[in-house]
């Protein structure tokens, strides 16, 4: 059975482009891929979180992925840092990455544009620690986000160049999992780019009905009315393809016909546009409260998912291990 790994950073709640990138779907393959879900705190550290916010943080991502449907019977959902086979082949993989590649990376890139003042070793080495993520499970699969796809390449090209140094057959190139006919880009409400944690542009999946009215009331749409035979502006695209995701198909083309034949409202799209949004996520919602206060619970499935993925983990750095050349006295 094939691997499939996916994370997410531990800084704050769940948006819906956490939700339809991939979680939603992580639902309906968890009995056919052999399957990791983590919570990447070791990743989160390159933004400098207070301590005492930290582990917060991670609890409550962790009850909002179960919340969302991951099942701990069927899937191994562990925090990342409670692996440290990942840290060790983090750093061997360190040694066989290089600083020129590394600093071409988009990701890089827009980091050092928007936080001058935090140019981290961390952040310069971020892909090479997501490649340690799914290289420990050797996984064949990764659901990203066409903003990651070359996060996910990095990976292969270390995947390949491990096994080529090496002389091994150590890892298989993880490729992207597309669930349907595309990656996933979920946009934000600021009119351009997709939605995030750091843009301050999202819905999150523990948002209460009243914060969601009032963001997707006061998101970017257009200055004008629509004009016939347009293309549509980029700003009321995003609305569209949000209404999209969460709403009937009969909903979606009744607005896209206001929309031709330029009787539309916008605020009439922004408020069923919110209505179907609730209608999503506060069921959510209450199952991630009952959730979060159960300790018990979160003790258990913490405790087996580490259990799964320190095995797994291990018993790739042994491999590794062995083809680098280390061994004991």
């Amino acid at each position: 059975m094939d691997t499939v790994l996916s994370g997410i950073r531990s800084t704050g709640h769940l948006h819906l482009g956490n939700y339809f990138g991939a979680l939603r779907n992580f639902v309906n393959i968890q009995d056919k891929y052999n399957c990791f879900f983590f919570i990447a705190d070791l990743h989160s550290l390159t933004t400098h979180p207070k301590p005492e916010d930290f582990h917060a943080s991670v609890r409550i991502i962790l009850s909002e992925y179960l919340a969302a449907g991951l099942d701990p019977e069927k899937s191994a959902i562990f925090v990342q840092s409670s692996v440290p086979e990942i840290s060790e082949l983090y750093v061997l993989l360190n040694m066989l990455s290089y600083k020129g590649e590394l600093e071409r990376t988009a990701s890089f890139k827009d980091k050092v544009r928007k936080n001058p003042e935090n140019v981290n070793a961390g952040l310069l080495t971020y892909p090479v620690l997501m490649a340690a993520d799914i290289l420990a499970h050797r996984a064949n699969w990764v659901p990203v986000g066409r903003d990651q796809e070359q996060h996910l390449e990095i990976a292969r090209v270390l995947a390949r160049r491990f096994n080529n140094f090496y002389g091994a057959d150590v890892f298989p190139e993880p490729q992207a999992l597309r669930f349907g006919s595309d990656l996933v880009k979920v946009p934000g409400l600021d009119g351009s780019g997709k939605m995030g944690k750091s843009e301050g542009n999202g819905i999150y999946l523990y948002d209460d009905e009243k914060t969601i009215h009032r963001k997707v009331m006061k998101a970017v749409t257009d200055a004008g009315p629509a004009v016939p035979d347009s293309e549509m502006p980029e700003p009321v695209k995003n609305i569209f393809t949000l209404l999209e995701l969460v709403s009937e198909p009969s909903t979606v083309e009744f607005f896209k016909e206001k929309y031709r034949n330029c009787s539309i409202r916008y605020g009439d799209l922004k408020k069923q546009l919110a209505a179907d949004i609730c209608r999503l996520t506060l069921p959510i919602r209450e199952r991630i409260d009952d959730i979060y206060n159960n300790d018990d619970y979160l003790r258990q499935v913490t405790r087996a998912g580490t259990e799964r993925a320190r095995a797994s983990a291990s018993a790739t750095l042994k491999e590794v291990r062995k083809a680098v050349g280390f061994r004991e006295f």
